[in-house]
């Protein structure tokens, strides 16, 4: 049997491995921006899933300066690394939504850590004006960029629902831009939004995959404390995904996606102290666990990974 390392897809762990010849993990940053869809650009609620932490709850503080927040991350990650670099993870709200001169100085202090290897920053497509398309790639010539995009799904009435806040072609125009300046570009996909089917999630895969982009992030749906979707949830019935059902939604995912597009995610972490539901999914090392051993069961991964495992 042939696999990616120890995975039957081509993970990001492996990637990075390939890439550099060692574990990388990535530090969480709050750069301490906004988003266009709160501070009333756009709108002033959020995404309906996003909560007060603009889903960077796993953060360390904006108090902090980047680079105390880097060695923070280092110190959380001390019992675990194997490695000796790190990808600086910009995720909380919007992070290419802040003047020229904001984004310069706070991805400065990110790449002149002798530690980071890159910058991963979580963004919106409407939020890639020109000048910060220059000024990334600009960054892009020292060290490795990184640009996540939130899509979460292709299917207009899902994102009214979500209120994702822009148009699907909003998203295509972004991807040529990057694409043009040799920028990498991951897409976050969430599975389980409410009333979308499972035909219609591997629709957005599909989509997604027929782009040039290099990363993909398959996201379970979390329903978080203090949230509109919480409350949505609570007054509304809607069916949220059990295990079983996530594990061979997932497995599908990755079945059609090209064997050269990085799987950066295939489930999720939802703060335990936030997490209202699924409740199976806060043990993420189960679920993985699972996911695998149904990997397994199917011999999926049969005639399709031809990577040998080192």
């Amino acid at each position: 049997m042939t696999i990616w390392g120890d995975k039957p897809y081509y993970s990001l762990n492996y990637y990075l491995k390939e890439l550099y010849g060692e574990k990388i993990y990535k530090i969480a940053l709050d750069g301490g921006f906004t988003c266009p869809n709160r501070d009333g650009k756009i709108d002033t609620r959020g995404c309906i899933f996003c909560s007060s932490g603009g889903s960077g709850d796993f953060a360390s503080s904006k108090s902090l300066s980047i680079y105390d927040q880097i060695e923070e991350g280092k110190k959380r990650l001390s019992s675990k690394k194997t490695g000796t670099k790190y990808i600086a993870y910009f995720q909380a709200y919007t992070n290419t939504y802040a003047s020229i001169e904001c984004l310069n100085s706070i991805y400065k202090q990110a790449i002149s850590h002798p530690d980071i290897i890159g910058i991963s920053i979580a963004t919106r497509p409407d939020c890639l004006n020109n000048e910060v398309i220059k000024l990334l790639t600009s960054i892009n010539k020292y060290k490795k960029v990184w640009i996540e995009l939130g899509l979460q799904t292709i299917h207009p009435s899902s994102a009214s629902f979500i209120r994702r806040g822009y148009e699907l072609e909003c998203f295509n125009e972004a991807v040529t831009k990057l694409n043009n300046c040799n920028i990498d570009i991951i897409v976050h996909l969430i599975l389980g939004l409410p009333y979308e089917s499972k035909k219609q999630i591997l629709e957005s895969v599909k989509y997604i995959t027929s782009k040039k982009i290099q990363g993909i992030k398959l996201q379970l749906l979390h329903i978080l404390k203090d949230t509109d979707l919480a409350d949505y949830y609570t007054n509304n019935s809607f069916s949220i995904l059990n295990m079983e059902d996530y594990i061979d939604t997932v497995i599908s995912c990755i079945e059609i996606i090209p064997q050269n597009i990085v799987i950066h995610r295939i489930t999720g972490d939802g703060p335990k102290k936030l997490l209202i539901a699924p409740l199976w999914s806060g043990n993420k090392k189960v679920v993985l666990n699972n996911i695998i051993k149904e990997f397994k069961i199917r011999d999926t991964w049969q005639g399709k990974y031809y990577v040998q495992a080192q």
